[in-house]
Order: structure tokens, then sequence, then C-alpha cells
């Protein structure tokens, strides 16, 4: 014999009070309800065990108290610190929070969107792929609350949450040359697809060259897919003049060149500088500990938040822009040079 389910009705009955006084106290309209009321329902509804209806509520209030996040490469230690912190900000204001990987593939990220959007989200914070401008047009235009991090989406008049990574580059090629390194290389991924952080960290490390006076070499900058990131590699390192230290434009990046250094019997610190952007979990036990630049991530997960929920009150209304935050340089063994005067 199948359990009855406690209704709304039952839950007045056993309070004494109207269907309507519950909802009111489900809804959290406090405002002309007594407080030995409130005590009553609350202690009816926890002695039937009352559920409440959250998918008919959410339809009634138009609102599913959720939030989608898209994220471009979970696999990012940057990606994962950020997701984390903007989970524990919604949930510090009662949303639930679902959570999809792109696997940087626009075609994903667009399955990904129509999914959470049939599910009726509350908003969108995303971290894109180089696709879809048109769809986030539309969302935009329609003003659907979205929030995009990391990256912004070209021609689109929507809030950002970045690195300044301009100054990233620039904190990593100013302390390479203070320990004694002139002959600087960089490492990205693929330019192919524009994906903002990495077209500026080039575009960081040329103007770095020009600031310090140094000389651009081009045959210095490898931006390429990690799939054959070791051959770009080996080509810097078979140059006449090989490169004297390396700035990591990643921790994926930043894998690939440990990978090498460790099959070339190379000595990070001894035969070669490494910074990498991106604070990474084993970079203070790595042997030797890595110079790392540090994105603010959790405070970046929570502005992105702060953005999202600021688009729900329609009192509230500010032109949207990129909200660009500072890096920090955190010293340790790769980056030092024997004889360097600091």
């Amino acid at each position: 014999m199948p359990i009855k389910k406690t209704t709304i009705s039952d839950v007045a009955k056993h309070a004494q009070v109207s269907k309507s006084t519950v909802s009111q106290f489900l809804n959290e309209r406090f405002e002309y309800m007594r407080e030995e009321t409130r005590e009553r329902i609350e202690k009816a509804i926890k002695e039937l065990n009352y559920q409440p209806n959250n998918v008919a509520r959410s339809l009634k209030l138009k609102s599913t108290a959720t939030i989608g996040v898209i994220v471009a490469n979970i696999l990012h230690s940057f990606s994962t610190q950020v997701i984390r912190a903007i989970e524990d900000k919604l949930n510090e204001n009662d949303f639930s929070t679902i959570i999809c990987n792109a696997d940087d593939d626009p075609a994903k990220e667009k399955k990904y969107i129509e999914t959470l959007l049939a599910r009726q989200v509350d908003g969108l914070i995303v971290f894109p792929t180089s696709g879809n401008q048109e769809l986030y047009k539309r969302l935009a235009d329609s003003n659907f609350p979205i929030v995009f991090v990391d990256r912004y989406v070209s021609d689109l008049n929507a809030d950002a949450v970045m690195l300044d990574n301009e100054k990233a580059i620039h904190l990593a090629v100013e302390h390479l040359l203070t320990n004694g390194y002139e002959d600087i290389a960089v490492l990205t991924t693929s330019l192919e697809n524009a994906v903002v952080p990495r077209l500026e960290r080039i575009q960081g490390y040329r103007s770095a060259m020009e600031r310090f006076e140094l000389p651009l070499r081009e045959d210095y900058i490898k931006s390429m897919d990690l799939s054959v990131m070791k051959d770009g590699i080996a080509e810097l390192f078979q140059l006449e003049k090989p490169p004297q230290a390396i700035v990591s434009g990643n921790d994926l990046t930043l894998m690939e060149f440990l990978k090498y250094a460790s099959e070339h019997n190379m000595k990070i610190g001894t035969d070669v500088g490494l910074v990498t952007i991106d604070e990474v979990p084993y970079a203070s036990i790595h042997n030797p500990p890595l110079t790392t630049i540090a994105q603010p991530t959790f405070e970046m997960g929570e502005k992105a938040v702060e953005l999202l929920l600021h688009k729900f009150d329609s009192k509230k209304s500010n032109d949207p822009k990129i909200y660009r935050f500072a890096p920090s340089i955190i010293v340790r063994k790769s980056s030092e040079k024997a004889g360097a005067q600091l």
C-alpha cells in the first residue's frame, strides 16, 4: 500500500492555519505573520515531515533558485578554484549550482547552454569557449542574467571577471630579468581559437620585451596544442641560442614543460629558470619549488556571483563592464639564478 504524501493542506490543518498562510511561510513572506504562527507552522512541517514541491513552487515563482556554471576546461587549477568560490557564494545565498564542463568545445558548450535554459536556471556564469557569440548575444539582448569569467565574448556588452593578463606577464618577465635572465621564452596553448587570456598573455609578453628593452625573438614564442607542445619545447632548446628561462602561460603548459625537463634531465632553477601563471597545488612541494603568478581565484569567483545576483534586483542596473583583477607573484626557487643581483 503506497504511503500517503503529506500535503500543504495537512500542514495547515495540523498548524490550525489556512493553506495561504502556510504558502506565505514557505515563500518567506513573514511581514504580517505573528511569531507564534510561524512557530506552529514550522513545528507542523517537522512533525509531518512535509517536503515542499519545489518544482511547482519554482514554476509559480518563476525561479528555480539554480544557477548554471559552464566552464571551458575544468582541468585547469584556476577553473576548479574559481568554481569552488562560486559554489560557496551561491550556497550562502540559497542557490543551487549545476556545473558543466565544455572541454573547450563550442558545440558541447552550446548543448549545455540549451540544456540549462530548458531546466529554467535563473542565470549563467560562464567560462566561455571561443564560439557561440550569437547565442550569447541573444541571451544578453533578452536581459537573461549572465556573467563571464576568465574570458569575454567579443562585441557583447556583458559583465566579465578577468585577470590583468598583461600585468601577469610583465611580473614574470621583470622577475626573471631581475634574477639575471635575459633570453626569456613563453609557452601558451594554441591561439587558433582566439581565446582571450592566451592572446593577452602573448601580447603582454611582446610589450614586456619592449618595456624592458629586451630583444623580441619570434622563435621564443610557442603557442600550440598540448598534443604537440613537447615538440615545440624541443625546438626551443635546439636553437643556436636556446632560452635561459621560460614563462609558462598556464598550468597545462607547465605540466608539458615539467615532463620535458624531467625526460631530458634539465634542472629547473639551474639549467633554466621558470615562472608559471597560475598557482598550482604542487608548486611549493615541487623540487625545486615553483615561482608562480597567482590569480585571486576566490575573489574572482565571489565577484562573479555578486554581479549575477545584482542582476536579479530590477531596481539596480549598472552598465556591464570587464572587471580586471591584479595578479601577485609568489617567489620560489625555480626562478633563482646563481650570482643574480637582487
